[in-house]
């Protein structure tokens, strides 16, 4: 295990495909965690507390206990602090070396490539419409997700790569949780079906689903 003892603290937001990543991740391999929940609409994530976790004011943000509490920032970097400090646990990249890239390249072209042109911030810059925000995200997010389809193709089986859940799955599903949100229509996409029926059946999908989290007051 990772040499260190205590519970991690996770700063996330309930909505989050970036904070569902590290979630799913932290189910699937069994390692247990407190919630902190950091709104992205009301200020939180902007007040000084979070800016000192997190200087771009974003989530998720892992807190590794210890003596002196460590922070890590951006999902993907997380999720390979999980992978290397937890070796006893479910792998989130495949052994192989060449399916290890081609997993992190699907990962990217989730957190690279659509992800962040959907963020609030993005959108709210490009319009003040709240319609032609839609309409950005919605050509972004399939544009990816076409990109998705064709990139595991050849190495695709029960799941992204391969017949075991990776880090790829967990950027995919949150990611087509936002199509969904946004009205992004993939249902032509094939490997992106079954990938998804695939990871909905993971016991780790429903305990880190967003509406465990979504707050009781949440409107809109």
């Amino acid at each position: 295990m990772s040499g260190h003892s205590g519970t991690y603290r996770l700063y996330h937001y309930w909505r989050s495909s970036s904070s569902w990543r590290v979630r799913l991740a932290l189910h699937q391999k069994g390692i247990p965690y407190e919630p902190v929940p950091v709104s992205l609409l009301d200020g939180t994530s902007e007040s000084p507390a979070h800016l000192e976790r997190n200087p771009a004011g974003f989530v998720p943000v892992l807190e590794i206990p210890g003596q002196e509490p460590r922070r890590l920032t951006e999902s993907l970097a997380i999720l390979l602090y999980l992978e290397d400090s937890h070796p006893g646990t479910q792998r989130l990249l495949p052994e192989d070396p060449y399916l290890k890239a081609r997993c992190w390249a699907l990962a990217e072209t989730i957190n690279a490539g659509i992800q962040p042109i959907q963020n609030l911030p993005v959108l709210h810059r490009h319009s003040s419409d709240s319609e032609e925000q839609k309409a950005w995200a919605k050509h972004f997010i399939r544009k990816g997700l076409e990109v998705y389809e064709t990139l595991c193709a050849p190495i695709r089986d029960r799941f992204s790569v391969g017949d075991q859940p990776t880090l790829a799955d967990f950027c995919l599903s949150p990611q087509l949780y936002n199509a969904d949100r946004f009205q992004v229509d993939w249902s032509d996409l094939p490997h992106l079906v079954a990938i998804e029926k695939a990871c909905r059946e993971l016991p780790a999908w429903n305990e880190s689903h967003p509406d465990r989290f979504k707050p009781h007051d949440f409107k809109g």
